[in-house]
């Protein structure tokens, strides 16, 4: 009997070392459901795009689609945490630039960001001058707010720049019941088009700092009539 009870002591002690097990440890409890999310939710994965077809609608007309990699020193990476006000794990970003002959179409970045539960995949397209051309989710994982990838919703993110807010409730307008997912893509964007202000813009004489400058002088401008 003795020894039936130590054995079942050290079966439970291995059960508690190993920690919880894959079904246990998926569990993840929604606060607006209050209950925990059923396994198929967790999987759930509504696949809109590929990568080709994503990059297609991003350069319709480039005759050259060219990757590059962006690799960030710690500096950069805090420097770029604070322009956009948000930290996030990733150091290293592909970009892809679009051409025709010796002409710059503009840039684009596919990008993984955390919705309420499950990371989110979507492309943002930058043209040369540093305005969104286009938003488009290309996975969506989570259970809801999958309205995130309509066109109604996030055509707001065209014509932004990294001038911009980029933020619920101040020049982007929330969905209900998928408050998380919006805050995640439209940090996302104000992301892309830092890294792209920083690596492309300001090195060719165009970023935020002279578009700064030109937009405080057309104030002045416009107040005094010079």
């Amino acid at each position: 009997m003795r020894r039936r009870s130590a054995l079942s002591a050290v079966a439970l002690l291995l059960i508690v070392l190993a920690g919880p097990s894959p079904a246990q440890a998926e569990r993840v409890w929604d606060a607006e459901l209050k209950r925990y999310l059923t396994e198929q939710e967790m999987t759930h994965a509504e696949v809109f795009l590929s990568e080709e077809e994503a990059l297609t609608i991003m350069f319709p007309t480039s005759t050259r689609i060219r990757k590059e990699i962006i690799r960030l020193t710690r500096e950069q990476k805090e420097h770029i945490e604070s322009r956009i006000g948000w930290k996030f794990p990733e150091q290293e970003f592909e970009v892809y630039i679009g051409e025709t002959g010796t002409q710059l179409d503009g840039y684009a970045m596919i990008h993984n960001t955390v919705g309420k539960h499950k990371p989110m995949t979507y492309i943002v397209g930058v043209d040369s001058k540093g305005q969104v051309t286009n938003v488009e989710l290309m996975v969506f994982r989570e259970a809801r707010g999958s309205e995130i990838g309509r066109k109604r919703f996030n055509y707001q993110y065209e014509g932004k720049t990294v001038l911009d807010p980029v933020r619920v409730n101040r020049d982007i307008i929330n969905i209900s019941g998928a408050t998380m997912s919006v805050r995640s893509m439209s940090a996302g964007v104000k992301r892309v088009l830092v890294l792209v202000d920083e690596f492309y813009l300001k090195p060719r004489g165009i970023g935020s700092d002279t578009m700064a400058a030109r937009q405080e002088r057309g104030i002045f401008s416009r107040l005094f009539g010079n």
